[in-house]
This record gives C-alpha cells, structure tokens and sequence, in this order.
C-alpha cells in the first residue's frame, strides 16, 4: 500500500511540488510495467514516512509524463533524483536499499 506521504506527480503539479518546495524532494521515476520499480516502491513509502516534513518524496509515472522524464534525462528506470532549490542535484539508477537512499538523502538536509 502506498504512504499517503508519497505525492503522486504530472505535468501539472510537478513544478509547484517539486521544483518551487522550500525543502529537499525525493522523485523516483518508475512505470507500472518495471519489475525494479515495484521492488523498490515499498522503500520508497517507508523513505517517505520516516522523512516526513524534511524531504517531500513523489512519484513520477514515465508512461503518463514522458515530458518530466525526457527534461530529466531518465533513461532507465527506476531513477530517483534529488531536488534542492528547484535544480536536480543527485540521482541513482536502480534498486537500491533503505540505508543507501537516507544517507543520500541526508547529505541534502
């Protein structure tokens, strides 16, 4: 089940989420098809819940929003990039687990 703490992400709310937030932001690019994508999900929820309040954490379904994908250069997914002060500043490229996602996301904080 998804945390309700993980915003689901398009064209029209990606820039006033992600791009204007006062505080770091987690984006994990995925699609519903992505066998990686739906191993990793459950990590992002718990990501999302622990850092609640410090790191907004979305989704962004590449099949629906292909634009935000090609701005952002994801060519293989999953793709997790951090947002700081509206610029991506971070990415990984694949699973990866719990403990590696919060040290890359506490370097931001």
């Amino acid at each position: 089940m998804a945390s309700d703490k993980v915003i689901n992400l398009t064209q029209d709310n990606f820039k006033s989420d992600i791009i204007d937030s006062d505080i770091p932001a987690l984006v994990d690019f995925w699609a519903p098809w992505c066998s990686p994508c739906r191993m990793i999900a459950p990590v992002v929820d718990e990501v999302a819940e622990e850092f609640g309040g410090k790191v907004k954490v979305g989704k962004v379904n590449v099949d629906e929003n292909r634009d935000i994908a090609i701005e952002y250069g994801v060519m293989s997914i999953p793709t997790l990039i951090v947002f700081k002060g509206g610029q991506a500043v971070d990415r990984v490229v694949g699973f990866k687990p719990k403990n590696e996602m919060k040290t890359l996301l506490e370097k931001y904080l």
